[in-house]
């Protein structure tokens, strides 16, 4: 009865409805491919300066025809994410910050417009990335400790930048993979997802890489030995690094745009 009454009060304009939800946007065919790609930069699992795969093989791979992918990527292109490149050698290139002074801009202010809520990744990863740590010694098996050790052995090769972060990612969500927990792994990868802008202004020293890589081994050493003590504390320490950095960066950017301004 009391339901009823309550349904009739909201019909009748009296009292407004306890929750509101948003409107279900569907997304169209391009626009599930935008953001797949999207995805895939953003975690840095296509480098800039990567071309994409032809217009051919990516209508392939998603099942849709070539006018769905060519808008998609004028979609891509109209972010500034990507770039056509015609002849010979031409395709669908990815862009990265520093080929364009106004992509870097457009960058920074977004992240400074996002900074509460990077605070709050921040705060989500310093929290969950140790107990994922702990959980992989106690679960990894021979795979995942080759894949893993992949992912170093490709962090320590790689040669440019975009190719270092691309592996750090790969390593953080192989880390992950070891759990066996597939909503652990989706956590880090949407950890990645919101986080790699910021991290894509941290130092490309070669000090700044030593000390990830280190970092890194400590993980996947214990890991390894099976320590899910060592294996917490070592990615503890460098998730509190990592945050200090990011928050550092953010930091200089906001007072370097004040400053502008003042």
């Amino acid at each position: 009865m009391a339901l009823a009454t309550s349904s009739r009060a909201s019909r009748g304009g009296r009292r407004r409805p306890p929750v509101e939800f948003d409107r279900i946007q569907q997304l169209r065919a391009h626009e599930y491919v935008a953001e797949q790609i999207r995805r895939h930069i953003a975690l840095r699992l296509v480098a800039p300066g990567q071309a994409l795969p032809s217009e051919r093989e990516l209508a392939a791979m998603f099942g849709v025809g070539r006018p769905t992918v060519q808008h998609a990527l004028r979609l891509l292109e109209a972010d500034r994410l990507v770039e056509a490149r015609r002849g010979r050698l031409g395709g669908t290139f990815v862009l990265a910050p520093s080929e364009d002074a106004q992509v870097m801009e457009e960058l920074i202010t977004r992240l400074l417009r996002r900074r509460g809520e990077l605070e709050e990744l921040l705060d989500y990863r310093r929290l969950l990335e140790p107990m994922i740590a702990r959980r992989a010694a106690e679960s990894r098996r021979k795979g995942d400790l080759e894949t893993i050790a992949r992912t170093l052995r490709s962090m320590s090769a790689a040669l440019i930048e975009p190719d270092y972060m691309r592996f750090d990612t790969e390593f953080h969500i192989a880390v992950a993979a070891a759990t066996h927990n597939r909503y652990l792994t989706r956590a880090i990868e949407e950890i990645r997802l919101e986080l790699n802008d910021a991290l894509s202004l941290l130092p490309e020293t070669e000090t700044w890489h030593r000390r990830l890589t280190g970092e890194h081994e400590e993980i996947f050493a214990a890991i390894e030995a099976r320590d899910p003590d060592a294996a917490e504390a070592a990615a503890e320490l460098h998730v509190m690094n990592s945050d200090t950095s990011v928050r550092a960066v953010l930091a200089a950017i906001r007072r370097r745009r004040a400053a502008k301004s003042a």
